[in-house]
């Protein structure tokens, strides 16, 4: 069973360090401690969250312990990876409330009864001044600048806040506080799952294994799915928004959507895969649903989609919207919260993604009492 799992890990993961090493402990059967670490700097894990949790739960199968790190002193500082400028600090109420809404997440994929749970404060929050000093004794500030995001802000001159080289320190500390055997991640934390190795090995313990998983891009096709850039698809989004967002993806990215996070393996696979694009991203959108919510709630959903936006018409119940007069179509989606600013809105006129009456309408047009507006899957009545 071992060898099989190991061979079904290595086909989805970008790297494997030590590869050997992992393979030998697999097929000889040790029980390991495989760790992931999330930060709570957010309340939703979205569909590109799946890749790694498909992973862990591949790990439970096999007979491991997953240990779920939920970073609550960690967010405190702000994890810099892949990011250009400094992250704000959250306070503990916000790192609190966003930690409360992953268990019932994780839960879509993993066994609970089989996760061993750690906030790292428990041994973080408790370091004294002396122990932070002999923490960052284990290595030197050459080998922190050598992360590609630290470096490309210091040749770009932007600023790097003190606080911040403390992060990998605290996470690779993490691995040896649970005495982590595997550690797994996004290629975007490469960089510290290395880190944690040299200092599990400072600290004399035997370095954990690691794999790096692909990141997903979200549904704009060009940046990595994230909910500060609007482009994710939540895993407790309704039915309908998930639907509606996946089929708003790019053709380019259906097949590695189907390979990701679809949880379609083998013949199943392979069927969606021969399909044409708009056949296969509505075959995506269902079995993404179906994970998610079950078959009932995939159903109902692609068939609101297909009302909408094949049939063309409208839902049962349209949102209503007070309107004093006439009002232009830019100002209107802003108030109503279709589009973020007024940038947005135009984005979304000028892509034809705004109708009026069921008719495209572009950036210069108005709207007043009876009219429908329609645009990302909203319907609003002007009253």
């Amino acid at each position: 069973m071992s060898r099989e799992f190991f061979g079904r890990l290595r086909e989805r993961a970008v790297e494997i360090h030590v590869e050997d090493h992992l393979r030998a402990r697999l097929e000889r059967g040790d029980s390991l401690r495989v760790k992931l670490g999330l930060d709570p700097t957010a309340p939703d894990l979205h569909v590109g969250h799946l890749v790694v949790l498909d992973a862990l739960r591949a790990f439970q199968d096999d007979g491991h312990t997953v240990v779920i790190i939920i970073g609550d002193y960690t967010a405190l500082i702000g994890d810099p990876s892949g990011r250009s400028e400094t992250r704000p600090v959250l306070t503990p109420e916000q790192v609190a409330t966003n930690a409360e809404t992953y268990f019932e997440q994780v839960d879509l994929v993993l066994d609970r009864d089989r996760i061993e749970v750690r906030y790292n404060s428990e041994w973080l929050a408790a370091m004294t001044a002396a122990d932070i000093l002999r923490l960052m004794s284990k290595a030197t500030l050459q080998q922190i600048l050598q992360r590609e995001d630290f470096s490309d802000r210091v040749k770009a001159g932007t600023p790097i806040g003190a606080h911040e080289i403390l992060y990998p320190f605290n996470q690779a500390y993490d691995s040896v506080a649970i005495d982590a055997d595997v550690e797994i991640g996004g290629t975007d934390q490469l960089f510290n799952l290395l880190f944690g190795r040299e200092i599990q090995k400072a600290y004399g313990q035997e370095p954990q294994d690691i794999a790096v998983f692909p990141l997903l891009e979200g549904t704009d096709g060009s940046m990595k799915m994230g909910k500060s850039l609007g482009n994710y698809i939540g895993l407790t989004e309704p039915p309908e928004e998930i639907y509606g967002k996946t089929m708003s993806i790019p053709d380019t990215l259906i097949e590695k959507y189907l390979r990701l996070v679809s949880g379609l393996e083998g013949p199943d696979l392979d069927a969606v895969l021969a399909m044409k694009p708009r056949d296969a991203k509505a075959a995506l959108a269902r079995q993404l649903v179906k994970r998610l919510h079950g078959k009932e709630a995939a159903a109902r959903a692609e068939e609101a989609f297909s009302r909408q936006f094949v049939r063309k018409e409208q839902p049962e119940n349209v949102e209503e919207h007070h309107i004093d007069g006439p009002t232009d179509i830019i100002s209107l989606l802003v108030e109503t919260g279709i589009a973020k600013s007024r940038n947005d809105a135009r984005r979304l006129t000028q892509q034809g993604g705004v109708r009026k009456n069921g008719e495209k309408v572009d950036e210069t047009g108005q709207a007043t009492t009876g009219d429908v507006i329609s645009a990302r899957r909203r319907f609003i009545r002007l009253k």
